[in-house]
């Protein structure tokens, strides 16, 4: 299990995380998202030991990440922007990871021909995406058991994408590897996690389960034979109001049967349950702290 408790990191004045806590569990791929400058990059490196916290710590099976070094040497961290030595070769990096990690060829050779690579290629000469490639290979290559994964799918194509998704998936059935994946493509993380945190202001403001979360949230569509007062709606948990004369659209966090059972009861014409997907999910729960701050 990865745990985090009351995680402070400054840079500067400038205070990034604010006291941060979560639980994620093992065997799982967990969506790490957030607006930019949400801080997002910089929990990742803080997890991966690359960062020392000002407070609080990050324990991964029991382990602190920045003062054990042995627990790093089970941790990968893919950045966002790739860094390699001037005139290096997958061939020459390869060796470096070998001198620092428990190094497996045959991972080595298995990813090397998934992502179609040649370990003689000059790394300044290839594409974004196939540095990309690069870094995805040596972080699969030594065999972690938790993955951090920033932008991890930026400058992939979509066979390579689908081929690496397939790859995760076996090593968390198989080698029981964790996975923290940050990105900007919501629906592409739906796709692949199975709980979420969106982080905001440098706190979490939601995490958990991600189809726990989405069936607690639904967008009702309602009909009503007049238009009524928003006011009506003041005692739902509302996450999004909006109507247009006698048509609203409600999104609300809460059980679906009793927020059905409550609208009924205002006497709707029509009521139609929609729900939300992750995308939505994060914007409305957003909205709802906005809203929440405002008041």
């Amino acid at each position: 299990m990865l745990k985090i408790d009351k995680l402070y990191k400054n840079f500067g004045n400038k205070e990034v995380l604010k006291g941060l806590d979560l639980e994620i569990q093992d065997e799982s791929i967990f969506g790490l998202v957030g607006i930019n400058g949400a801080g997002k990059s910089t929990l990742l490196r803080i997890i991966a030991g690359v960062y020392e916290p000002e407070q609080g710590c990050v324990l991964f099976n029991d382990c602190d990440t920045y003062d054990d070094p042995k627990i790093r040497k089970e941790i990968a961290f893919v950045s966002d922007e790739q860094f390699y030595p001037i005139g290096s070769t997958i061939k020459s990096v390869k060796q470096i990871y070998e001198s620092m990690y428990d190094f497996s060829e045959a991972k080595y050779q298995k990813f090397l021909k998934m992502f179609e690579l040649d370990e003689k290629d000059s790394i300044l000469n290839l594409s974004k995406g196939n540095k990309r490639r690069v870094a995805l290979l040596f972080a699969l290559s030594i065999e972690p058991k938790l993955l951090l994964l920033d932008e991890a799918y930026d400058g992939l194509e979509p066979l390579i994408r689908y081929k690496f998704k397939q790859a995760l998936a076996d090593l968390i059935e198989d080698e029981h590897l964790t996975v923290i994946i940050s990105s900007h493509n919501l629906k592409e993380l739906e796709d692949i996690c199975d709980s979420f945190g969106i982080l905001e202001d440098g706190r979490m403001l939601e995490y958990g389960d991600l189809s726990d979360s989405k069936e607690n949230i639904n967008k009702y569509q309602i009909v009503f034979e007049k238009e009524i007062e928003k006011d009506a709606f003041n005692d739902f948990n509302i996450l999004h109001l909006e109507n247009e004369g006698r048509v609203y659209q409600l999104v609300a966090k809460g059980n679906q049967e009793e927020i059905l059972s409550r609208i009924e009861a205002m006497h709707p014409i029509l009521v139609d349950v929609l729900q939300v997907n992750f995308e939505e999910l994060f914007i409305y729960e957003l909205e709802g702290r906005s809203k929440s701050n405002d008041q």
